[in-house]
């Protein structure tokens, strides 16, 4: 059973989607070279479910024009998440991806975690 998650929540530009969905499905296919289990880019749908106060739009609070995106990746465990993460920092072809002065999307406002799985198949 797989054991270990990467989570994020990005807000970006609507305008910026098509550029991100570039880089996402090509980094995508060099985590699962690494040896991540799965690799998902998602972008939100339905947001403010009816009777829940602490929606994605409240925490992260996107400005006009923005989407929120939520993506995870998938490990054996936190030392296979390790692993895989040394050889994608290392590789020349993620630093191609985009340019550090011009992402498509503000990097500050990127949240991201590491998480153990409690219940999963």
């Amino acid at each position: 059973m797989a054991g270990y998650v990467d989570g994020f929540v990005i807000p970006i530009p609507e305008k910026k989607l098509a550029e991100y969905r570039r880089i996402a499905g090509k980094s995508g296919k060099i985590w699962m070279e690494y040896g991540a289990l799965a690799y998902y880019e998602c972008v939100g749908d339905d947001l403010t479910p009816e009777g829940i106060t602490a929606t994605f739009p409240k925490i992260v609070k996107p400005k006009p024009g923005e989407m929120i995106l939520f993506s995870w990746i998938l490990y054996r465990s936190k030392a296979h998440r390790n692993s895989v993460m040394k050889k994608i920092m290392a590789d020349p072809r993620m630093e191609q991806l985009m340019d550090p002065k011009d992402p498509p999307f503000d990097m500050k406002r990127m949240t991201v975690g590491g998480f153990k799985v409690l219940v999963g198949g």
